[in-house]
């Protein structure tokens, strides 16, 4: 009997925990109920907002390559003045339009890149300045070429100090990039212009060492044969 008791004691203190802690539980979520809902919808609202924003990132996105694809063709014949503005009679929203809307996608950051060069065409190298900066862009090719634009401002503006390091700065970014070249004969180019020769024969004998094939080896090597007449 004894023994039956004992066992019967055991099982009740057995249940008595168990009911212990699921009332003890029930009590914490009861307390803190509140609280786990607000948690809950802001796990909700955190991952239904994300979706919203990259669907909406995407749209945008499309929205944008849509209106560049309308008024390319101006910019691509030389109307930048049109190509900035844009014909709203024939609702071809203009490359600021563009911008303002989207500047933050990536078809965005592409027509930001084309509104710079537009702005460089007419001459208004403070707007295109400040819009080759603000240029973002994982595109490789369009990063490099903004950073090339910024250099072609500062030079039509007389800043040849800040040219020729944007220029070498465009030259050496990518190695694979086809304006590389080019942009190191820039940077020379206006090392000269600064005073700084030095710096402008290794940057043309990087160019024909390391392009030796290009167009831009050849002027390299002529711009060299120039600046030893005239310290001949």
């Amino acid at each position: 009997m004894l023994r039956k008791q004992k066992k019967l004691a055991q099982r009740v203190i057995k249940e008595d925990t168990l009911l212990t802690k699921y009332y003890t539980t029930q009590t914490w979520f009861e307390e803190n109920k509140k609280r786990l809902s607000t948690f809950g919808l802001i796990v909700l609202a955190l991952v239904l907002g994300g979706w919203f924003y990259v669907n909406n990132a995407r749209n945008n996105n499309e929205k944008a390559m849509n209106d560049l694809a309308k008024v390319f063709e101006y910019y691509d014949n030389g109307q930048y003045q049109v190509a900035i503005n844009g014909l709203p009679e024939k609702n071809i929203p203009g490359l600021q339009t563009i911008v303002e809307n989207y500047g933050s996608t990536k078809a965005g950051n592409i027509s930001k890149f084309y509104l710079a060069n537009a702005y460089f065409n007419i001459q208004n190298y403070e707007k295109a300045l400040e819009l080759f900066e603000s240029v973002s862009t994982s595109v490789d090719f369009v990063s490099i070429s903004a950073i090339a634009g910024e250099a072609s401002c500062y030079e039509a503006k007389g800043d040849f100090a800040q040219a020729a390091k944007y220029y070498e700065k465009a030259g050496k970014k990518s190695s694979t990039d086809p304006n590389a070249a080019d942009n190191l004969v820039c940077a020379a180019r206006n090392y000269v212009k600064t005073g700084d020769k030095a710096r402008a024969i290794e940057l043309y004998k990087l160019v024909k060492e390391e392009y030796a094939q290009s167009a831009a080896a050849r002027d390299a090597e002529r711009f060299l044969l120039e600046m030893n007449e005239t310290n001949g």
